[in-house]
């Protein structure tokens, strides 16, 4: 029975079972075992045929779908036909159509082709006006208008040529008027208020007495970030605040509907602190040295001017005074007048030396102050030239930019030099010439004292 058992697992596992194993530990006897083995041979033999069927009837619908699409397929074929049929007349029909326009034109294509240009000129225009700012969404109607006179199919009624002439002139009028209407105005910071705008023709806007600028990509009206010169700013607002009878100076930008090349200049123009600035390191050396200069000059010229005057009181005192220099120098020839001449001239001579420091002090130092400033703005210019080099160096010479900086540095440094220089050598000589006026009286009365030493000796 063993031995049966054995022939029956080599059987079922050559037939393609790998389950004996499991049905004989299931299987009770050899028989049992043959009995589950039949069954399992039956119901693949079902499945097979289940599926068999399954494919004959997927075969027979995928026929079916088959003589379906062909059929579809021919009736398209014929629609196709009969649709390029019709292409060829209607294309055919259009053409003559063309043609039978193109001729009833006449000249009146040249026309068209006139309005088409002034309409797109227009349109350019419009966009671009500040006028916009006022009277927003006027170029709408003309993209429709260009848009049929580029078409070939529609054309323009009278209406709309008539409102392209009427726009045409509305916008010369308007670059006459001096208007002021109320709209959302944006700030530097951002914030949006609601304020009245003054519009000079087609060239600028002032609101506050700030000028704005326009931007039609957006629409927006924008108070400029910086603003020109205080002459202007007062200019608009006193337009803001004149009447339509009266008249007022007001400085407008020609270039504005172009974009305001002037305006831009204007606000470009740097200041008096942004000038000095440019002068680098040099430059402000230059200023201090000058201020200097000049605090030192005008100090000297008070003080000689008070010492000039001191001087010319004692010139009408008969009581010599110890606090000038003349009186100074008479109280010597008091304390020695019983000494002969040449003593006297000497104790004279040495008295003015002694003055002397004290009246020319100053002097050198504006000189040197006069002498050196040429020297430290030709200095900057130097540096300044040399800072462009480097720049042409490293980036080229096709971006002026680039050069700006050095440039402006060999410039403003030569222009302080010589503004510097220019007023000290003026209180250089000034105070040179007052302090030699101031010795020249010394020099006088010491030797009219002198000399009436001498001439009493001579007398004795």
């Amino acid at each position: 029975m063993k031995m049966n058992f054995i022939k029956s697992c080599v059987f079922v596992a050559a037939a393609g079972f790998i389950s004996c194993s499991a049905m004989a530990e299931t299987a009770a006897s050899v028989d049992q075992l043959v009995e589950m083995v039949k069954k399992s041979q039956i119901n693949e033999s079902a499945e097979h045929k289940q599926r068999e069927a399954e494919f004959s009837r997927n075969k027979a619908n995928q026929a079916t779908l088959l003589a379906q699409a062909k059929a579809t397929r021919a009736a398209e074929e014929a629609r196709s036909a009969v649709l390029d049929k019709k292409y060829a007349e209607q294309q055919l029909l259009v053409t003559q159509k063309k043609q039978q326009l193109q001729e009833r034109l006449g000249s009146m294509r040249e026309l068209f082709g006139h309005l088409t240009s002034t309409a797109g000129d227009l349109r350019v225009n419009l966009e671009n006006s500040i006028v916009s700012a006022q009277y927003p969404n006027r170029g709408v109607f003309l993209d429709s208008l260009i848009e049929k006179m580029n078409s070939g199919t529609t054309l323009p009624d009278m209406e709309e040529i008539e409102r392209l002439w009427a726009e045409t002139m509305k916008e010369l009028a308007e670059g006459g008027k001096v208007v002021s209407f109320t709209a959302e105005v944006v700030k530097p910071n951002g914030e949006t208020a609601s304020q009245t705008v003054v519009r000079v023709g087609t060239y600028n806007l002032v609101s506050e007495g700030k000028y704005l600028s326009y931007k039609p990509e957006t629409g927006k009206i924008a108070e400029l970030q910086r603003q020109p010169d205080a002459e202007f700013t007062s200019a608009a607002a006193a337009l803001e605040s004149t009447s339509a009878s009266e008249s007022a100076d007001f400085g407008i930008d020609p270039t504005g509907p172009a974009g305001g090349q002037l305006l831009v200049a204007l606000i470009d123009k740097p200041t008096f602190m942004e000038r000095l600035d440019q002068g680098g390191e040099v430059g402000w050396v230059i200023v201090g040295v000058g201020i200097f200069g000049v605090l030192l000059g005008l100090f000297r010229m008070l003080v000689l001017f008070t010492v000039s005057g001191k001087v010319k009181a004692q010139l009408k005192s008969k009581t010599a005074s110890t606090g000038n220099p003349l009186g100074r120098v008479l109280k010597v020839a008091e304390e020695n007048k019983s000494v002969d001449t040449e003593t006297l001239e000497l104790k004279m001579e040495e008295a003015i030396l002694k003055e002397r420091p004290s009246i020319e002090s100053g002097l050198a130092i504006l000189k040197i102050v006069a002498a050196v400033a040429p020297l430290l703005g030709l200095l900057g210019t130097v540096t300044g030239m040399i800072e462009t080099f480097q720049a042409i160096t490293i980036f080229g010479a096709g971006d002026p930019k680039n050069m700006a900086s050095g440039i402006s540095a060999a410039l403003v440094t030569t222009v302080q030099g010589l503004v510097v220089a220019i007023p000290v050598v003026l209180m250089h000589t000034l105070v040179n010439g007052r302090a030699k006026s101031v010795i020249h009286i010394l020099e006088e009365q010491a030797t009219g004292i002198v000399a009436e030493n001498a001439e009493r000796s001579t007398r004795k």
